[in-house]
């Protein structure tokens, strides 16, 4: 995708690595416009950087997907790249879950992970292709590829982003517009909860190397341990994935 010159759309924008790649496409040249829930947030972010364009959305109700794009493609409507970074992740044991009366907390997780990413694909894949060039970036995780067992949802929910993702390159591939899939391994934010990631890779470093991927016009990009997860044969996957269970099984016990 060319890199300067479009006007963005970036969902879970106002933190994180939302954040971190709306100043990097700020600072090349483009139109950045961020949704979260949080107006709190999206205000800070906003004094941070002020040429960012913020709207509230509860990316997890239909309705206010719809809303999005209609405000979106009404008042900007040379809006030509989506990037579907919203995401939360929860840890839990599915033996002591609470699902019988509170399945919408864990729902909430597929709401936010599959359903927002999926819905908002499908509304602005026809605007798109309207465009003389377009993308659609899709953030999921080096867990999409080896499953992380404590995070069970978050992992599933990201495996099945990539899969979509696959398909909707495949039925875009006659059109202007790219499909990109980045896939983050551990990245130092605070996803999940403050003081989950502080292992992970620099959030800097990070986006320089997506953006590299970005340049080179790669349709699939990792970073890190996840470059290498996607492309694991099987019995690499159920290596790694066992392995990593071991090591981290305790924090759920």
């Amino acid at each position: 995708m060319k890199l300067s010159g479009n006007t963005i759309l970036i969902t879970g924008g106002s933190t994180g690595i939302g954040l971190a790649f709306a100043e990097r496409f700020i600072q090349a040249g483009n139109t950045v416009i961020i949704c979260g829930r949080r107006e709190s947030a999206l205000q800070t972010a906003k004094e941070k950087f002020p040429s960012l364009i913020t709207r509230v959305s509860d990316l997890n109700q239909e309705s206010e997907r719809i809303a999005l794009f209609d405000w979106v493609t009404a008042d900007f409507p040379e809006v030509n790249v989506l990037v579907n970074n919203a995401g939360t992740q929860q840890r839990f044991n599915v033996l002591t879950a609470e699902v019988r009366n509170d399945w919408n907390y864990y729902h909430n997780e597929i709401a936010t992970n599959l359903d927002a990413p999926i819905h908002l694909s499908m509304l602005f894949a026809s605007f798109f292709a309207g465009q003389k060039e377009a993308a659609i970036l899709n953030v999921t995780s080096g867990l999409a590829f080896t499953p992380f067992a404590i995070a069970p949802i978050y992992s599933a929910t990201k495996a099945a982003l990539h899969s979509f993702s696959m398909s909707l390159r495949h039925q875009l591939s006659d059109t202007s517009v790219e499909v990109i899939e980045v896939a983050p391994p551990a990245v130092n934010t605070d996803l999940g909860g403050s003081g989950l990631h502080v292992h992970g890779e620099p959030l800097n470093a990070f986006v320089v190397g997506i953006f590299e991927g970005l340049a080179a016009g790669k349709p699939e990009i990792g970073y890190g341990t996840s470059e290498q997860r996607l492309r694991m044969s099987r019995d690499e996957i159920d290596l790694y994935t066992a392995n990593m269970y071991q090591a981290t099984r305790n924090f759920i016990e």
